[in-house]
């Protein structure tokens, strides 16, 4: 699912707000989110996941191109880690089908 259609399926599931104010409290909560992790902060959503970031360290990468090597920076990446609600629905299935 990509952005335009959580708003569609938002729309679909609220009719009394529109479009535009669909958008605005999605991009609202992403923004949220972004800006707490860049703060090296956490966000932790109960029965759905906790999300954080990870520090890498500066490595020597290869170009893919050329093979000639390529200095990488240290840099921090996020992190989602699913909460055990979403671990149970997701496994649900395979439970059933056993």
């Amino acid at each position: 699912m990509i952005r335009s259609e959580l708003v569609q399926k938002l729309c679909s599931d609220f009719p009394d707000l529109t479009q535009r104010e669909v958008e605005k409290v999605v991009g609202a909560l992403f923004d949220s989110i972004t800006g707490q992790l860049a703060e090296s902060g956490r966000v932790e959503l109960r029965g759905f996941g906790a999300f954080s970031t990870r520090s890498r360290d500066a490595r020597v990468g290869r170009n893919p191109r050329t093979g000639e090597p390529v200095e990488v920076s240290a840099k921090r990446v996020p992190y989602f880690k699913p909460g055990k609600e979403m671990r149970e629905r997701l496994n649900l299935g395979e439970v059933n089908a056993e």
